[in-house]
């Protein structure tokens, strides 16, 4: 085989994988209900695909050869634990396992019920990555190495933590899950809406570390973006009648539409209200008001309030229809953020109403919401409360004031794009004066 394509089948094993991980460790899960296992049978797959696809080629459905064979390696696992009956029993003689035995390649059997059992598997894996039982860092840290299909070291490099750090973080996950025997399996009754916020907040907070960085030297890590993204769009297809799912991919797909105007040619942060408005993705835009109307509508169906996903995408929907910053329904923002208040209070949320308040109806009105903030523990080290005080200060020709704030945010921002914005900020207010 020629280098050019060794090369090329080593990509293809690179892309399938990427794709195909998450379908593949959520299948084998389902049959030896752990997932550390499941994972180590997956990755014996992929050894095999790196062995025989270079010699025989890429396979048609190169994703089911390697369910396949995963499946395979289950099996033989199984076979030779001293336990098999046990563990037959305990899987219920699982269908499918039984159907590998005899069907060398079950991808030519599939049907609209294989397909069910696939988005089944993956949503089981989806809850069982972000269970409860788990800190946040490590339910994010695992699902974006199962489902993301991010290698640790791509994670580490996302998150500024050394990759030993992840990789340890991700090994207590697995064994935690595994020595407290969570089930695989999807919660039901009054235990899905608690665990279904588990999952959505995992998301959220991976879209969040990639559109602003908590640190470093980039404004924002597009990957962890389109990761969150696309674990996004995959939950609202696995759980279509839930409307905090449509409500999170609403507002992941409006939020992630901007993402070519929220830096200019050098890198350096551009805010909102500074965009370049023809610069957003107006496709993302029209998908995310798509996903917005569904979960208004499961909403109202169901006689249920907007969660606070969906809010948050209502919110950005104001700032997308507006063809203008100085268009935006800044009234109807305001009534939002209040809404917000309500069902999710906290003080980041009453900052950012501040804002909405100030732009609506004059900043004195919203120096007097961010004022009352000032001493709140949860934000001593959050850049943004004295950055939007030194905004609203500007406004009202307390320019010198204004300064005094804008350079105690630099002084605590961790990531070098918004300390150098912030510092910009302060002192284009003091030349201003």
């Amino acid at each position: 085989m020629s280098t050019t394509t060794q090369a090329a089948t080593q990509r293809a094993i690179d892309a399938v994988w990427r794709i195909e991980q998450a379908r593949i460790v959520a299948g084998v899960a389902r049959m030896v209900r752990d997932i550390g296992l499941a994972e180590e049978l997956a990755q014996d797959a992929l050894v095999a695909a790196l062995e025989h696809w270079p010699a025989d080629g890429v396979p048609a459905n190169p994703g089911a050869w390697l369910m396949t064979t995963a499946k395979h390696r289950a099996l033989d696992r199984l076979r030779r634990d001293k336990n098999l009956a046990m563990k037959l029993e305990q899987i219920g003689l699982d269908l499918e396992a039984r159907e590998a035995l005899v069907v060398p390649d079950f991808v030519d059997a599939l049907d609209a019920a294989r397909q069910d059992d696939i988005g089944d598997d993956l949503l089981r894996l989806v809850f069982t990555a972000c269970h409860p039982l788990l800190s946040p860092e490590a339910r994010v840290a695992l699902t974006l190495k199962l489902l993301g299909g991010l290698t640790t070291a791509e994670i580490a490099r996302a998150y500024l933590v050394p990759e030993p750090t992840i990789a340890q973080r991700i090994v207590r996950a697995k064994r935690s899950l595994a020595e407290a025997r969570v089930p695989f399996e999807v919660p039901r009754g009054d235990e899905l809406a608690p665990r279904l916020a588990s999952v959505l907040e995992v998301v959220y907070l991976i879209f969040n570390e990639g559109y602003t960085a908590t640190a470093g030297d980039d404004w924002m890590r597009p990957a962890l973006c389109d990761e969150a993204l696309r674990l996004a769009r995959m939950l609202a297809e696995l759980a279509p009648h839930e409307p905090e799912a449509h409500g999170l991919a609403a507002l992941l797909e409006i939020q992630a539409s901007r993402t070519a105007a929220r830096t200019d040619e050098e890198g350096r942060p551009v805010l909102l209200t500074d965009q370049n408005r023809a610069r957003w993705d107006h496709l993302l835009i029209r998908r995310g008001l798509a996903a917005l109307g569904h979960a208004e509508q499961l909403a109202e169906k169901h006689k249920r309030p907007l969660g606070p996903y969906a809010l948050q995408a209502a919110i950005a929907a104001c700032h997308a229809r507006a063809p203008s910053a100085s268009d935006t329904d800044w009234p109807r923002i305001a009534a939002l953020y209040d809404a917000l208040t309500q069902i999710t209070p906290s003080p980041v949320v009453e900052l950012n109403r501040a804002v909405a308040v100030a732009m609506a109806f004059g900043p004195a009105a919203g120096l007097a919401i961010v004022d009352s903030l000032v001493d709140e523990p949860a934000l001593k080290k959050y850049q943004w409360l004295p950055a939007v005080r030194g905004d609203l200060l500007a406004k009202l020709g307390r320019h010198d004031e204004a300064r005094t704030e804008f350079l105690r945010a630099a002084a605590i921002a961790t990531n070098e794009r918004e300390r150098a914005l912030l510092h910009d900020r302060a002192y284009q207010r003091n030349s201003a004066h």
